[in-house]
């Protein structure tokens, strides 16, 4: 495999990313040329939301090509193009035999919630001092227990003064499950994890098996009725959307846990939700915070 290496100022990156696409790149990347400098440039936006410009004023174009007679063609056909004016090709090199397996898998440790609960991937052994595991890879749908919004969900659930026994649960935006499972493993006696994506609730099916516990995974319309406890880790714009919705399934005295929220985003979810329960932030972790309501 061979990689196209670019430089690109930031009004050609995505004009110079399709005409790659174009031609046929196995893949295209953007990182900032001037990374780890006086002249670093931060792009950032909401979370789970497109960035707000298409690269940095300097970007680095990268594109990957199964031989170097593919990448050679490629620059080629660019430099005679004019929306390459000012764009230049950095060189073409030969890109390393990895086992990339391995290499996914290293970027995945055990992950601990609490001292005696971990999030294990199963290529790993659990900690000793693990009592509670929950055994998870990496997948299509969020949640491995790496982010801190899935881990203030888990701290929250392991907290809980005689876990959830015999609880009924909601898990609403479940992606991998790691929530739905977490309060299986807890002692709630009935479980339901609904998503908007099909492809999670089929990765909650699949790791919900994996770890010996038992739900029901299914689309939105599965929630039905009351629940002692609500969890709904998504993000904030539609946390607001949802709140009506999501009071709706929480019984008398039952707990309503959400999360996906920054902290400056605090005062407006409570806004939101003030018509519906009082809620209060119960943790904080990396800029992101755990709102709860008892309803």
């Amino acid at each position: 495999m061979f990689e196209l290496r670019l430089m690109a100022p930031e009004d050609r990156v995505e004009t110079l990313s399709d005409a790659l696409d174009a031609l046929d790149a196995l893949s295209v990347s953007v990182e900032d040329a001037d990374a780890q400098t006086d002249a670093e440039q931060a792009l950032f936006g909401e979370p789970g939301m497109p960035p707000p410009k298409d690269g940095w004023q300097r970007s680095r174009v990268i594109a990957l090509f199964p031989d170097e007679a593919a990448a050679k063609d490629a620059a080629s056909v660019l430099a005679l193009q004019d929306f390459f004016e000012g764009c230049e090709v950095l060189g073409i090199g030969v890109v390393p035999e990895q086992d990339w397996v391995r290499l996914t898998q290293s970027q995945f440790a055990p992950v601990e919630i609490t001292p005696e609960f971990w999030i294990v991937p199963t290529w790993h052994e659990p900690p000793e001092q693990a009592r509670e595991v929950i055994r998870l890879d990496p997948g299509l749908a969020f949640g491995t227990g790496t982010h801190p919004t899935t881990r203030m969900c888990l701290r929250w659930i392991a907290a809980r003064q005689g876990g959830l026994g015999g609880q009924r649960v909601l898990d609403y935006g479940c992606g991998s499950g790691i929530l739905a499972i977490g309060a299986a493993k807890f002692g709630a006696a009935d479980i339901d994890a609904v998503d908007i994506d099909e492809a999670a609730v089929s990765s909650t099916k699949l790791n919900a098996e994996a770890n010996g516990v038992q739900l029901k995974a299914g689309l939105p319309e599965a929630a039905k009725g009351h629940y002692d406890t609500v969890l709904a880790n998504i993000l904030a714009t539609p946390l607001k959307v949802l709140a009506p919705l999501l009071r709706s399934h929480v019984k008398a005295g039952g707990s309503l846990v959400l999360a996906g929220i920054l902290e400056r985003q605090a005062d407006e979810l409570k806004e939101a939700y003030a018509p519906y329960a009082a809620l209060e932030v119960s943790d904080t972790e990396d800029g992101w915070i755990l709102m709860t309501a008892r309803c």
